[in-house]
């Protein structure tokens, strides 16, 4: 999703959401892409939100559930312009594009996909399909949460990474049916629709990693936040293409170079360690760069509580020992 607009800085693609990891000869983890191609949601893809993604699907690729043009042509809604003439929506009916009507029913199906070669993405990299795979550097773990969680965090070792993984969670949409909207759903290491085990036992794993290579090998880990808002709604921060600010400052750290503080709840960058885009205030930064010891506080209320009973006995106790000492240095 990213293109290169920090001077000095490149952008490339080594696959999409999946990676087999493993450790190379010099202590370090590699990944490697076993994928053939991408899998992503149509409505919202426009060339403003995705450039690479709207270059990637221009050929040789599969679309279902989107709506068609008179010339046979796809569209969806969030495409980036107004669809011309009759289209065929999703479910095979005629429809017809009402810019005034609000309540018309979308012409592609808010789920509707696309799958297309990973080759004829722009940004391919030449490793992308290397057996030996690319060195990883960090791991990024995050949730849809429109407060509380700050835009970044940075774990300050391994077993604390770990973790913030076995904590992450988002906030109940209404496609959601089990839950009200708002609360939060919890997806350790967003796996737990994946696992094929225990989940207690895939964090005693994850806390087990740290043993086959020394601490300056392994990758850093983060906690990112793309979706935070303020009380009337509105995104504080503009994601996207802007998302590589933070990368930015990720990778500075990873080289040793990135400031940042130390907090109750990990390492956070400074208020000017991350390049502000103009369109964020830098009031807008502070919120989402601020600790929030009230919202932390629900949250740790929330992980004892709801979260990590659920594991029981198979929940190792570093997990319990760093949230009793997250919580101490909340109410300092």
């Amino acid at each position: 999703m990213l293109v290169p607009t920090i001077p000095g800085w490149k952008v490339e693609t080594v696959g999409d959401d999946i990676a087999w990891l493993k450790f190379g000869s010099d202590g370090r983890l590699y990944a490697i892409n076993p994928e053939a191609g991408f899998f992503g949601v149509a409505p919202g893809t426009s060339e403003e939100s995705n450039y690479n993604a709207m270059k990637t699907i221009e050929k040789n690729t599969i679309f279902t559930n989107v709506a068609l043009n008179e010339d046979g042509d796809v569209w969806w809604e969030g495409i980036g312009y107004d669809p011309e003439g009759k289209l065929i929506d999703w479910t095979g009916k005629e429809w017809v594009f009402d810019r005034n009507n609000k309540d018309k029913s979308p012409a592609a199906h808010p789920n509707s996909r696309f799958t297309t070669p990973a080759s004829q993405c722009p940004s391919i990299a030449k490793e992308w399909e290397d057996p030996n795979g690319v060195p990883i550097s960090a791991f990024l773990f995050g949730g849809r949460r429109a407060h509380t969680i700050p835009l970044v965090l940075e774990s300050r070792n391994w077993l604390h990474g770990v973790f913030l993984g076995s904590i992450v969670g988002s906030e109940v949409t209404a496609a959601a049916l089990d839950l009200k909207v708002g609360q939060v759903r919890r997806d350790p290491f967003a796996m737990l629709p994946f696992c094929g085990y225990h989940m207690g036992d895939y964090f005693k794993h994850w806390i087990h990693i740290a043993k086959k290579t020394t601490p300056d090998k392994l990758p850093k880990i983060y906690f990112v936040n793309w979706f935070r808002k303020t009380d009337d709604g509105k995104w504080l921060w503009p994601g996207y293409g802007e998302n590589r600010r933070v990368l930015k400052w990720i990778f500075e750290r990873c080289d040793g170079s990135g400031k940042a503080i130390e907090t109750p709840i990990g390492n956070m960058p400074t208020i000017d360690a991350i390049d502000r885009p103009a369109s964020v205030p830098v009031q807008d930064m502070e919120v989402l760069l601020k600790v929030d010891t009230e919202g932390w506080l629900r949250e740790v209320d929330d992980i004892r509580t709801n979260h990590y009973p659920k594991f029981g006995d198979h929940l190792p106790k570093e997990l319990y020992e760093l949230l009793d000492e997250m919580e101490k240095g909340l109410r300092k």
